[in-house]
């Protein structure tokens, strides 16, 4: 398996949809393979990167992704979104990367000096008053992706499947293996825990 270089990509096989590239993968086509990586691989890799905000782990683990979508090819059913199968795949390390990194916070001193202006609330007071200031169409991306990057988990994975990666509600119950019911009360509630976070700095049209 090559996750790295590009091997030639035949027309038949770019016109393909990914459900049906992944039927040639489990038949040992490594340029199917590379296919899917090419159209796959820089939305799992922000995917990832907003659930643990960290660039160069998210490279890591979307390599993992990649080796576990190849090492288990023969299981996929063509019957199943393969959008669906990747992203659970990606969601679950993701998980797994974030309970890591607070097992691992747990066991360093809670009065270790933190690095200032880290903070969402130190760097929104840092920008000064807010609610009559205008601010550019980038800076304001950049706070609301912060604001979601210091949501709970459970809320920021349902987030970010639904608004940012733009899964249906049905997609992303399935991914988190939670009811749609759960699915749209998490999604509200992020929502709203990210409007409040920015609204006392400026007005937010996020929802």
């Amino acid at each position: 398996m090559k996750l790295g270089g590009r091997e030639p990509e035949t027309d038949n096989l770019k016109a393909l949809s990914d459900e049906e590239i992944m039927v040639r993968c489990a038949t040992g086509s490594e340029e199917a393979f590379q296919i899917l990586v090419s159209r796959y691989r820089p939305r799992i890799i922000n995917l990832i990167t907003r659930f643990v905000g960290d660039v160069d782990r998210a490279e890591d683990i979307a390599q993992e992704v990649f080796i576990r979508v190849y090492r288990n090819r023969e299981r996929y059913r063509k019957s199943g979104k393969f959008s669906t199968w990747i992203f659970t795949i990606a969601a679950n390390l993701a998980k797994n990367e974030i309970r890591r990194k607070v097992r691992h916070r747990r066991v360093v001193s809670m009065d270790e000096e933190k690095e200032p202006g880290t903070s969402l609330a130190s760097t929104l007071a840092d920008r000064g008053p807010g609610p009559g200031q205008t601010l550019e169409r980038k800076e304001l991306e950049n706070l609301i992706l912060n604001a979601i990057e210091a949501l709970p988990e459970r809320y920021r994975l349902a987030l970010v499947l639904r608004d940012l990666e733009g899964l249906a509600y049905e997609e992303v119950s399935r991914v988190l293996g939670i009811p749609g019911g759960t699915v749209r009360s998490r999604i509200n509630r992020a929502r709203l825990m990210v409007k409040d976070k920015l609204e006392s700095f400026v007005r937010v049209d996020y929802l």
